[in-house]
């Protein structure tokens, strides 16, 4: 009986003292409940008890420390170098690991290894893009799980989630013309565009968004009117003998039923839907998103240039000028949802994702586009006020301690945080943030969303970045992290890139192919999935997956430039849409404009930094091995 005290003894100090530890520093046992809550390892009770050891202050540049309350910490940069303080003890040290593993997971990738992953993107999206055909068209998109079309939700108009987008104008083969050409197949892009010619009609009593119609519809069909008619564009001569312009004779029609939003409205922000027949609908609200009203720029901009008619661009730029005074005057940010008679601010969160994504986005491309320094000078503005209330984490990306850089949800006018929560649609920024040239951010952030996709093999619409799980579960085949996955690539050809689309890839055949094409998951744990495929899964996530992996594609090779729309349709840089036939839109507004100029520097000339990478960082991992294990540790995956 003795020996069995003894055992029992032992057992009860065991676990005495892994509770005092667990209570006193979180070095207790892990503890899980299939979200990996984060009872484990608390890091930043170990870098407060080594930074205690050698008498130092702890710095404040964490975003995951615990929040209590409502009270919300703001955070500091270090600008501490990592190996300055070799001999002191650091909580970036637990993550040494075995830097090798991922220096031998991601420094390399065969050529044939690529040529199989374009085989394999071309397949998902020819199966995806067949099967539509076959059973969905002339409906807007294809239940994939029961192989049939799907139209507007004509039953119950309030069904938003379905009647923004499906005007009953066959969505998907739109929305996809300018993928056919990416690929390769110029014999299907023009029995497409003819499909679209002889069967789509815009006098449809379907209300629709105004964001959703301009996107996914007319720059699709201006995309695609450009590379039939424009023989210096990076597929060089694809018109065909009898086309007349159609294509941008259906793209007017469309604008022309979406300038109803523009009326009747006291800021000039538009209202966020429209019937297509007959105009704002008696019952439309007088609320309006951030990206809705403010990412009409690039496409009605395009056509106003195009056919000579400056209405749809200045519609387009008044809207933006409209949201921009809106701004706060303390730290010059926007809100995501605004009252388009008061210009009150409706909803005051002020982020990168859902509501505010596109708007930052469309600032940039537009001084891209047309060479109106105004744009520039906004976007420079905007993203000031993003590095200084938005971001958290350490001053550099690949050096120094702290947690990793986060773009967070705050107050747009106190700065606070809001909510622990980021969504996929934030995705975006990292690609963005190429188009101007800041590197070394991008990077860290798509590292961060890549960690979540390798946790749950797709991104939930939303991450609690506190708890390490997911707040809404379902992912639609969203294209972004796969976009900013393309131009990381494009800027840095390093093969860690390679790896994240492979990755990705192979996740949705394994997780999204279902009978008739790829299915969005409704849980993002237990793949669970609804019948749905958006359009914007064949015109950018299976374009941008491609496009990765094929280096020799005309876009690649050509001497023209380009940009990509927001919904992924190929803009060629051309001198003509930095031409009028007008005089200036807003000729007495320059004084309210100069305002905004946060320095007395001028636009660059060209955006493009691709080539400034430094060639030794291009065969290195972009992000450092010790970073990789962090941010893979704070997402929950060991």
């Amino acid at each position: 009986m003795q020996w069995r005290s003894i055992v029992v003894g032992l057992v009860v100090l065991r676990l005495s003292v892994s509770c005092v530890l667990w209570l006193a520093f979180g070095l207790g046992p892990s503890v899980s409940w299939g979200f990996h809550f984060p009872i484990s390892f608390n890091l930043h009770k170990l870098d407060l008890l080594f930074r205690e050891e050698r008498g130092s202050e702890p710095k404040s540049n964490s975003w995951s420390q615990r929040i209590q309350g409502q009270k919300y910490e703001e955070s500091t940069t270090s600008c501490s170098k990592i190996g300055e303080e070799s001999s002191k003890r650091s909580y970036l040290s637990l993550f040494d690991g075995n830097k090798d593993e991922y220096v031998q997971k991601y420094s390399s990738f065969p050529d044939t290894l690529k040529l199989k992953m374009k085989g394999m993107a071309k397949e998902m999206f020819y199966f995806g893009y067949e099967n539509y055909m076959k059973y969905a068209f002339p409906e807007d998109e294809l239940n994939p799980i029961d192989c049939e079309g799907r139209g507007p939700d004509v039953l119950n108009p309030s069904n938003i989630n379905i009647n923004d987008v499906l005007g009953n104008y066959s969505l998907t083969l739109i929305d996809t013309l300018d993928t056919l050409l990416v690929l390769g197949n110029v014999t299907e892009f023009h029995r497409a565009v003819k499909l679209v010619i002889e069967t789509v009609s815009f006098d449809k009593d379907s209300t629709v968004q105004v964001f959703e119609a301009n996107i996914r519809i007319l720059g699709s069909l201006i995309s695609a009117h450009i590379l039939l008619t424009d023989p210096k564009h990076p597929f060089g001569q694809v018109g065909f003998k009898d086309y007349d312009n159609e294509l941008l004779h259906l793209a007017h029609d469309l604008a022309v039923r979406l300038l109803p939003a523009f009326e009747n409205t006291s800021t000039g922000i538009p209202y966020p839907r429209v019937n297509l027949k007959t105009g704002v609908p008696e019952d439309g609200i007088n609320e309006t998103c951030t990206a809705g009203a403010g990412s009409l720029l690039v496409e009605f901009g395009i056509l106003s240039r195009l056919i000579g008619d400056s209405t749809f661009e200045w519609v387009a730029r008044r809207a933006v000028r409209a949201l921009w005074s809106l701004r706060s005057n303390e730290t010059g940010l926007l809100g995501n949802v605004v009252n388009i008679q008061t210009g009150q601010w409706v909803g005051k969160q002020s982020g990168l994702g859902a509501g505010m994504d596109s708007f930052y986005e469309y600032l940039l491309k537009s001084y891209i586009l047309f060479g109106e320094k105004e744009d520039y000078r906004m976007f420079k503005a905007a993203y000031e006020s993003i590095q200084n209330h938005l971001r958290r984490g350490r001053e550099s990306c690949n050096e120094g301690e702290g947690d990793p850089p986060l773009y967070v949800n705050v107050n747009m006018f106190s700065g606070e945080i809001m909510n622990t929560w980021i969504d996929s649609l934030q995705a975006f920024f990292p690609g963005l943030q190429v188009l101007n040239g800041d590197i070394d951010d991008a990077i860290c952030l798509h590292a961060f969303y890549y960690a979540i996709w390798k946790r749950f093999g797709a991104l939930p619409e939303r991450y609690n970045w506190q708890l390490q799980a997911p707040d809404v579960l379902f992912y639609p085949l969203r294209p972004e992290l796969v976009e900013s996955t393309y131009l990381l690539y494009q800027a840095t050809k390093n093969p860690f890139y390679l790896h994240v689309g492979m990755d990705i890839l192979q996740s949705l055949e394994r997780n999204a192919k279902v009978r008739c094409g790829y299915a969005t998951l409704h849980h993002v744990v237990d793949k669970s999935k609804e019948d749905r495929m958006e359009s914007f899964f064949l015109s950018e996530t299976c374009k941008y997956l491609y496009l990765l992996f094929d280096e020799d594609n005309p876009l690649h090779k050509s001497d023209h430039k380009y940009i990509f729309t927001t919904e992924g349709h190929v803009v060629p840089i051309d001198k003509r849409f930095r031409e009028k036939q007008w005089d200036d839109l807003f000729p007495c507004d320059d004084v309210v404009l100069a305002e905004t100029d946060v320095s007395n520097q001028q636009p660059p000339g060209n955006i493009s930094h691709c080539n400034r990478f430094p060639q030794e960082r291009r065969y290195a991992l972009p992000l450092k091995s010790v970073y990789m294990r962090q941010i893979d540790h704070m997402v929950g995956l060991f």
